[in-house]
């Protein structure tokens, strides 16, 4: 029997191929399971209400494996993680997820990687000694020329807006408390309503509150993808 990939729209009226959103939300749900894309507890780190300022002249990059293990973190992620480099190597990527960080916004990012489509995300980090910090991430999804095979993931970051910021941290709580109240569903099914009401995809609302279309947002991104290929 022949398969037949069918396309369909998700939760967000993103159109995606059925097979991959099947895997990505399996590997989702496994990794939630097992500590590594799902939801991080925070349990050696306290949590404080202390910002870091992130230096808007430099960037953090880190590399992946498939499953979000690290195999590469730049000086300055190491410096503002306040991780030493060998207790981030081999780790979860989500050892810097912070508590205030709802889950539907993991859930969307690993399915469109996983799909091989790149995502930009508003994300509120945790250093290891309990503060803060906010970054604005982009992806690179690394391919096997031989296999055709996701083999990993570059993620380019910077400091977050300032106006990104007061726009995002609200919505998150509210996702958040959403999470808590009805899970999963119900802070997506949230999303998926605001965005319909506002007439944006995902996409179209990130670009927006970030500005990242205009601009020195653009060019950066593009020079850092283009000097790490």
């Amino acid at each position: 029997m022949i398969a037949v990939k069918k396309r369909v729209v998700n939760e967000l009226g993103e159109e995606i191929d059925q097979a991959q959103d099947d895997f990505a939300d399996r590997l989702f749900t496994l990794e939630s399971e097992n500590g590594v894309g799902g939801e991080f507890e925070v349990v050696a780190n306290k949590v404080l209400d202390e910002e870091i300022i992130l230096d808007s002249k430099k960037y953090i990059l880190s590399k992946t494996d498939k499953k979000g293990i690290i195999e590469y973190g730049n000086e300055y992620f190491v410096e503002i993680s306040g991780y030493r480099e060998d207790e981030l190597i081999g780790q979860p990527h989500n050892i810097i997820r912070h508590p205030d960080m709802p889950k539907v916004v993991f859930k969307l990012l690993w399915k469109r990687i996983q799909n091989r489509e790149n995502i930009v995300a508003v994300v509120k980090n945790l250093a290891k000694d309990g503060r803060y910090y906010w970054v604005m991430t982009e992806f690179e999804i690394k391919i096997d020329k031989i296999t055709n095979e996701i083999t990993g993931y570059f993620a380019y970051r910077k400091a977050a807006p300032r106006k990104a910021i007061e726009q995002i941290a609200p919505l998150y709580k509210k996702l958040l408390d959403i999470e808590k109240a009805s899970g999963l569903e119900g802070s997506q099914k949230y999303l998926a309503a605001l965005l319909e009401a506002e007439h944006k995809t995902y996409d179209q609302f990130i670009d927006e509150v970030t500005g990242r279309n205009s601009g020195m947002m653009k060019l950066w991104f593009m020079a850092m993808k283009k000097f790490f290929s």
